[in-house]
């Protein structure tokens, strides 16, 4: 039985997705919201102790399986300092530049469970008043928070329970537009993510029996570089990863196809499991570029290199200006959602 592909349902769990707030190391909203959609639709799941999500959908072969993942933590930042004004310095969470987030609006959460909005700028923003403002370095020490709070001072900013080590969430702006094309920070990776709950929903709905049994894991530290390293039981033969194909000089990648990758900065990928997605991809009509990322990392390597004995591969939709205000099409997130459905329902086993 085959099942229909909604880019219109995919999108609106991306969008759903992108707007809460989940920076590296502050996830727990965001995990709680999905497990409780897969409760609804009836996948039981659990947090590891890392606070990741897992749920495991059991196939026919229960003696090989297969480990798929997409990350739900982003680039975000952290309180740093209060400064004397009032304003506040931080430092980034992942490996955004200070360019991408120089004027955006930001959230600051607090350790009592409060919310306060600013936004990002350089201390040297106003041209009537710094003639070398455009000259000045966009670094740590020049950015910093402005609060929409009545504040001149660091003692006012600590009355209102901001303190050093709270998380700054960067706004979204997530649009989804009529040409098809959904814009937002954090695509990267929640693009993946939500095509992965689709799938679930749709295999759930059609009562679909997978050839393996397959664990599905949310990880949460993948921009800081750990992410899916840990939970892959030992019957776990193959590992494929959903993130994103990063556009850009030189690249193949595209915002309307799915990215297959070949290598990136960890080398290269399991050559044998790029050809199966890549014959699937043919076999089925899908729309796919193959690429590689010379500044990248995934939840797969991040697992190999932790020593796990696997057959690794990554696919994912093309975003343009990833880590920046990132941008994709429906009709990558429809290819990824197809490459992925065939690779979960293939009888033939890499590992």
């Amino acid at each position: 039985m085959s099942i229909t592909f909604s880019g219109k349902e995919i999108l609106q769990l991306i969008n759903e997705l992108v707007s809460i707030p989940s920076p590296s190391g502050y996830t727990d909203r965001i995990i709680d919201h999905m497990a409780n959609y897969l409760e609804e639709i009836g996948i039981p799941s659990y947090s590891n102790r890392k606070g990741a999500l897992i749920a495991t959908v059991l196939g026919k072969n229960k003696d090989q399986h297969r480990f798929v993942t997409a990350h739900i933590d982003t680039l975000g930042a952290m309180v740093k300092e209060i400064k004397s004004d009032g304003r506040l310095r931080i430092t980034k969470i992942g490996g955004s530049q200070w360019a991408h987030v120089e004027g955006e609006y930001c959230q600051i959460f607090t350790a009592d469970q409060q919310t306060y909005t600013g936004t990002i700028l350089m201390h040297q923003t106003s041209v009537h008043v710094y003639k070398d403002g455009p000259q000045e370095e966009r670094n740590q020490a020049n950015m910093e928070v402005r609060l929409d709070e009545r504040v001149a001072s660091a003692e006012d900013v600590l009355k209102l329970g901001i303190d050093v080590g709270n998380f700054v969430a960067f706004d979204p702006r997530v649009e989804v537009l009529p040409s098809g094309f959904i814009k937002s920070r954090h695509l990267d990776d929640k693009a993946s993510a939500g095509v992965l709950l689709y799938l679930l929903r749709e295999i759930q709905e059609h009562e679909l029996v997978l050839p393996y049994t397959t664990h599905f894991l949310f990880s949460n530290y993948e921009e800081i570089g750990f992410g899916g390293n840990s939970n892959i039981p030992s019957e776990v033969v193959e590992y494929l990863a959903v993130d994103m194909g990063a556009i850009g000089d030189g690249q193949t990648s595209d915002e309307f196809t799915v990215s297959i990758c070949a290598m990136d900065s960890s080398g290269p990928y399991n050559y044998r499991l790029r050809q199966h997605l890549v014959n699937l991809a043919e076999k089925n009509e899908i729309g796919y570029k193959v690429d590689i990322y010379p500044y990248y990392g995934s939840d797969a390597s991040a697992a190999l290199r932790a020593g796990y004995d696997v057959v690794h591969g990554l696919v994912g939709p093309g975003i343009d200006a990833s880590h920046a205000f990132e941008r994709t099409h429906v009709e990558a997130v429809v290819n990824t959602a197809k490459l992925v459905y065939y690779y979960l329902l293939s009888d033939l086993c890499i590992g």
